[in-house]
């Protein structure tokens, strides 16, 4: 397997040497089959079993060290997919170019792109553990799902029975020193208008606005941090400059990624006048730093001759504008069982919009799925009353805590004796595969645990590398552990 030249002074080897291989193939969520052959064929170069499920998921099992046959099984879980964000002007193709890591003040990062730590180094644990001759351990099986940041779909279609192991170890979380013992579920909410072009009026000028420098990030990690959405913001300067200057809207776009938090939104629009535009724009772009100040302090609001040989019709501008102004975003509700967590939440997350009609995707979170499904309902309510079709789908369900986990136990044993501190016990806002795992598998022991990840699913995400190392050090100890030959 390739390393690339960040890589080779990075400590475990054996991990980041198989990150080095995730970063060198282009792995977007739907598009994993490269990768996925390269993991095959050089799994059963290593003499594991090696199996490919109807969905697409790679799953690989290695027996027992001898002796220790009779421990439980443990099945290690991963997602191969990534988000694929970058800044707008990057020339990265994620179809086709390698992902390009930094090491900056103990941090690999990748500037410009996502650098797919989420959940490359996930996968490049499971890879290393299962290659590891000198760990001892019971029965292992490696799960490493497709299309988890699309929609879950790998997970989705896992059949029931196919796994053996009665506990399960996902490593898809981004904070060390906790483990994860539920999650929220969701739904996505499309929604789509046709429509029809008219003819830019005689002597209106084109202006593109582009509202950018937002942070962006995990539209379920950062949800609660109230950072700045660029397209609830930006169909909010719309609806306020509508009422200083008449203009026609002929495209609205932003967002690249339905878990994520769009960093850039772009209008285009035709007005009479264009003059009073920039003034204008700096005025309120002033006011939105004000608004998001010591949280988005990057925003920028400016605006640039375009083109454009059609807007929207009157009708379907206000339809669009009134609907997306109306529509919620964020937190709706924090948790009363768990204090400091967000319950339910959405995010609009992606935006295409012309004369000729166009699409949004809102993505609804919640620890409770009724209310999920309750939020849901109000979104294709909103968009009802203008006459616009809404439709929910790719419900999953969430991840119910068991605080009397046994697995979970020993992890915080294992933790405790070797780190000397306790972790703490959290339920995550974001969705992992866990839930529909869980619910194939009923009486599936399962805990989520990983490095420290910031930034994840935004341009500049990052991994900590002595959290690497830890987690690492853990895994090896809870397999080790879990593993011993049971008390005669």
């Amino acid at each position: 397997m390739p390393v690339m030249s960040v890589f080779p002074d990075l400590q475990p080897a054996a991990v980041w040497q198989h990150f080095a291989t995730l970063c060198a193939t282009p792995r977007a969520s739907k598009q994993e089959a490269a990768l996925r052959d390269q993991l095959q064929t050089w799994a059963g170069e290593k003499g594991l079993n090696v199996t490919v499920d109807r969905s697409g998921n790679l799953i690989l099992r290695k027996p027992a060290t001898p002796g220790r046959e009779r421990a439980p099984g443990v099945v290690l879980q991963a997602h191969l997919d990534m988000v694929c964000q970058k800044n707008s002007g990057s020339a990265h193709d994620f179809a086709r170019d390698p992902i390009v890591p930094v090491l900056r003040d103990g941090w690999l990062l990748a500037e410009g792109t996502t650098l797919g730590a989420d959940n490359g180094i996930g996968v490049a644990l499971i890879l290393a553990a299962m290659a590891d001759d000198t760990l001892a351990h019971g029965p292992l099986e490696a799960l490493l799902t497709v299309d988890e940041e699309d929609g879950m779909g790998g997970a989705r279609g896992l059949a029931p029975g196919l796994l053996q192991a009665s506990l399960m170890l996902n490593l898809d979380t981004e904070a060390w020193g906790e483990f994860y013992l539920g999650c929220a579920g969701g739904l996505d909410v499309d929604v789509r208008r046709e429509g029809r072009g008219e003819p830019v009026p005689d002597g209106w000028s084109i202006r593109r606005i582009a509202l950018q420098g937002l942070r962006g990030g995990h539209s379920g990690v950062d949800i609660h941090e109230e950072r700045g959405n660029a397209l609830k913001l930006l169909v909010g300067v719309l609806h306020d400059l509508a009422g200083v200057i008449p203009y026609r809207l002929a495209a609205l776009t932003g967002g690249t990624a339905r878990n994520a938090l769009p960093r850039e939104a772009f209008a285009t629009l035709a007005l009479p006048d264009a003059e009073m535009l920039d003034a204008w724009l700096a005025t309120t772009q002033a006011a939105l730093r004000e608004l998001l100040r010591g949280v988005d302090d990057g925003l920028t609001l400016l605006a640039e001759p375009a083109t454009a040989t059609e807007v929207m019709s009157g009708e379907e501008q206000f339809a669009w504008l009134a609907s997306l102004h109306a529509a919620p975003h964020g937190v709706r509700r924090m948790s009363r069982a768990l204090p400091g967590v967000v319950e339910t939440s959405n995010n609009l997350g992606m935006a295409d919009i012309g004369p000729a009609g166009g699409s949004a995707n809102f993505m609804v979170r919640s620890l409770v799925d009724r209310a999920a499904t309750a939020l849901a309902d109000e979104i294709v309510s909103l968009f009802a009353l203008a006459g616009t079709e809404a439709e929910k789908s790719g419900q999953y369900p969430g991840w119910k805590p068991d605080p009397d986990s046994p697995l979970l136990q020993t992890c915080q044993a294992v933790y405790r004796r070797d780190f000397g501190a306790d972790s703490k016990v959290q339920v995550i806002h974001a969705g992992l595969e866990c839930g529909i795992i869980g619910a194939k598998y009923p009486g599936l022991d399962i805990v989520s645990f990983g490095p420290t990840i910031h930034g994840a699913h935004a341009p500049g995400e990052r991994v900590e590398v002595a959290s690497v190392e830890r987690c690492w050090r853990l895994l090896r100890a809870i397999l080790e552990t879990l593993g011993s030959p049971p008390n005669p």
